[in-house]
């Protein structure tokens, strides 16, 4: 009865917890009660009555006979299940969400065994259990059930601890122990989870280092920034009140920077002179914070503005003081001389310079390469131009016809380059605020612009999702990517590495190389390659090594040369072994390539000769079934059937047209009937019989024709004399000799 019991209530734990991190942590315990059920009658077996307050998390003793409880009422509470009763109850003085029972061969409990000698000096003999407790101080603690003893409490949370909607603290809201001994993984309110590894110090005391965080949701990303030397880090601001810094090794956040009361809107990186990295954010909260990357923690705070600080930048050449917009509408200089090392007591920074620069909010900054210029974009439309270290006004460049998102300085040269609301981005003139170029190209806001390849091209996004890259000499968009579903509020451009990293609504970072001369290698070694081995081809075919030559037509993915070679082998018509051969050695895949470039040969008239020879022999090698298995093998043969049906009925016409034009040739004598042998050589002699004496005929008809052509002329010249004397005769009348009569 108590084993089925124990079942239930492990798949009543499994199923609560799934509850908890899905719809609400708190509705199935409202009761404060646990209850343990039979498996087999499906009744309720007892009521563990003990809590005062919602029972939050369930766990059970490595031995399986004791249930460990806690829950927001500061306890946790051990079970005996073979008479349900409470054997002891551990107060902790902490709303619990969390308890994890220890096992005895874990990597932990063996780091505890000296504490529990240490702590526990009356050594009864009885087992102890230890367990895990995390809840809203956001700390983990380790507690050994014998006696209540606290064996472990961490020094400082690794987690800011937030206040959900009744004002209650939430920092740790689930923790289990991973399989296989891989430590311990802490969930907090804000979807984080933490990777503790125990390991014991040479003092042999217990630690727990965080050795892994991952970030399950970032909302929306406000800003991001490259970070250390080596960039080897990414600093992103979210809509929380610290900052995340990422390891890109791994993508695993590395640290977080909490400190400010409100969501950070914007930020900024440096690298000093000496190696040191810092941090500049601005809040909602109407302050800037700089934070030491390598201590992580801040060094000074500036105090001063009336409104949510949206812009700031860093000195770029000196690092000696950076610059901050507000919502107030002005911009501060703040000195970052005299900052501390450590973080016992955090400075106010000193503004050097304000000045009252636009009439609306200022959503961008940014520092010229020698530090003696500013530059601010606003919502009212200008960008302007200002000179350090005193803000003086030296030009206002106007002409954008919404507000201005973001402002830059090229590296080379004397210009700037500005984004904004209109879709469109420009290039200004230092020395007169004339606008040089404008780009066009984003169906919606741009809001992000920064130059790369020492500011011969810019990248910008905005918020139809899109990163585009232009060319400033040429005015193009050369490449436009893809990758966010939502607006892209941040961009990073990586000044060592040429990395970009962007960001925005869809709570996506993604991550750009600049693969230009990987891509150039690349498609130069596969043009060496493709040279050689076209080389390798021509020489098969001038071998008359066909499968070698089919083979490597497949590969380089030649059709035109794939069809010479079957031309070839279908005109010589003795190398039918040759391609049965070749095509044998092909896999499915490759035959769905060349069923592919059948189907486009079987479309013309001039090459559909040979694609039939190829589909012929490729119906003839494989089975029904294997040609069944082809893949896109019904797309394929409704392209093949129909052309085919033609082919056959335009052949069927021509065979029939031979027949007429035979019988036709026939009734003209053209060309006589077929007969048998005999009557071939008898009429052959019969014509060589009738040659001879068309010859004789013919030489006697010549010498007639002579003859005759002989007495012809004998009679012209007859008629002619009786002509003349006629003619005489005819003039002898007309003088009037009568008695002369006229010829008969």
């Amino acid at each position: 009865m108590v084993a089925s019991a124990l079942i239930i209530s492990k798949v009543t734990r499994v199923l609560l917890l799934a509850l908890c991190s899905i719809v609400t942590p708190i509705d199935y315990c409202d009761d404060t009660t646990i209850r343990i059920w039979d498996l087999r009658t499906k009744k309720c077996v007892t009521t563990l009555e003990k809590h005062q307050s919602a029972v939050t998390s369930l766990d059970f003793s490595e031995d399986g006979q004791t249930l460990i409880s806690a829950g927001r009422d500061k306890v946790v509470n051990l079970w005996n299940l073979s008479d349900f009763s409470c054997k002891v109850t551990v107060p902790t003085y902490e709303a619990l969400e969390a308890v994890c029972a220890i096992g005895s061969e874990s990597t932990l409990a063996k780091c505890l065994a000296s504490l529990i000698q240490k702590r526990l000096k009356e050594k009864d003999g009885s087992p102890s259990i230890q367990f895990i407790t995390v809840g809203e101080r956001g700390i983990v603690r380790i507690w050994n059930s014998k006696g209540a003893v606290c064996l472990f409490e961490q020094k400082s949370s690794d987690v800011v601890v937030s206040l959900d909607k009744d004002e209650v603290k939430r920092g740790f809201i689930s923790a289990m122990m991973l399989p296989s001994d891989q430590g311990l993984i802490c969930v907090t309110a804000d979807q984080q989870f933490l990777l503790y590894t125990p390991v014991e110090d040479s003092e042999g005391s217990l630690k727990l280092i965080l050795s892994k965080r991952l970030i399950g949701y970032n909302e929306e990303i406000a800003d991001m920034k490259f970070l250390g030397e080596e960039e080897q880090f990414l600093a992103v601001s979210t809509s929380v009140e610290h900052v995340r810094v990422y390891d890109l090794t791994s993508m695993s956040c590395a640290y977080v920077l909490a400190g400010h009361t409100d969501i950070v809107l914007c930020l900024d990186t440096c690298v000093l002179g000496t190696g040191r990295t810092l941090v500049v954010t601005g809040s909602k909260d109407n302050s800037v914070r700089v934070w030491d990357a390598e201590s992580k923690c801040c060094i000074g705070v500036g105090i001063g503005h009336m409104g949510a600080v949206g812009a700031i930048a860093f000195s770029r050449k000196h690092q000696n003081f950076f610059v901050s917009g507000s919502s107030d509408r002005t911009l501060k200089v703040w000195s970052l001389d005299g900052l501390p090392d450590g973080a016992e007591d955090v400075p106010n920074l000193k503004a050097k310079a304000v000045v009252a620069a636009h009439d609306k909010d200022i959503n961008s900054l940014a520092v010229a390469p020698n530090d003696s210029l500013v530059c601010s974009g606003s919502q009212d439309r200008t960008a302007c131009i200002w000179r350090l270290p005193d803000l003086v006004s030296v030009v206002v460049l106007r002409g954008h016809k919404r507000g201005i998102w973001s402002v830059e300085f090229s590296p080379v040269d004397q210009c700037v380059i500005t984004a904004s609301g209109d879709k469109t981005i420009k290039i200004w003139a230092i020395s007169d605020g004339s606008c040089l170029k404008t780009f066009e190209g984003h169906t919606s806001s741009v809001i992000r612009a920064s130059f790369v390849t020492r500011g011969t091209q810019f990248v910008s996004c905005g918020a139809d999702g899109l990163v585009k890259l232009w060319t400033v000499n040429t005015n193009e968009c050369i490449a436009t990517y893809d990758q966010h579903d939502d607006k892209i509020w941040a961009l990073a451009i990586g000044k060592k590495t040429e990395m970009l990293a962007t960001g925005g609504s869809d709570a996506v970072i993604n991550l750009w190389h600049d693969s230009t001369s990987a891509d150039k290698e690349e498609a130069f070694r596969k043009e060496e390659e493709g040279v050689l081995r076209g080389q390798d081809l021509e020489n098969a075919v001038m071998d008359a090594d066909y499968i070698r030559a089919i083979q490597l037509a497949f590969e380089l993915r030649r059709p035109h040369k794939l069809f010479e070679l079957f031309g070839e082998i279908y005109r010589k018509g003795s190398a039918d072994v040759q391609i049965e051969k070749a095509l044998r050695c092909l896999n499915k895949e490759e035959f769905a390539q060349l069923l592919e470039y059948v189907r486009e040969w079987n479309t013309k008239p001039k090459l559909c000769h040979v694609a039939q020879f190829v589909l012929f022999k490729i119906f003839s090698i494989l089975s029904p079934t294997d040609i069944a298995e082809i893949r896109g093998i019904g797309e394929l043969l409704e392209g093949l059937i129909p052309y085919s049906q033609r082919h056959f009925s335009r052949i069927d016409r021509l065979q029939r047209s031979t027949f007429l034009l035979d019988y036709t040739l026939t009734g003209m004598s053209v060309i006589e009937p077929e007969t048998n042998v005999r009557d071939a050589r008898e009429k052959d002699m019969e014509y060589s019989r009738n040659d001879e004496e068309q010859a004789r005929y013919k030489v006697e008809g010549q010498e007639h024709e002579k003859l005759e052509e002989k007495a012809s002329l004998k009679r012209r010249k007859s008629r002619k004399s009786r002509d003349v004397a006629y003619k005489k005769l005819r003039g002898l009348t007309d003088r009037g000799d009568s008695s002369i009569p006229s010829p008969a």
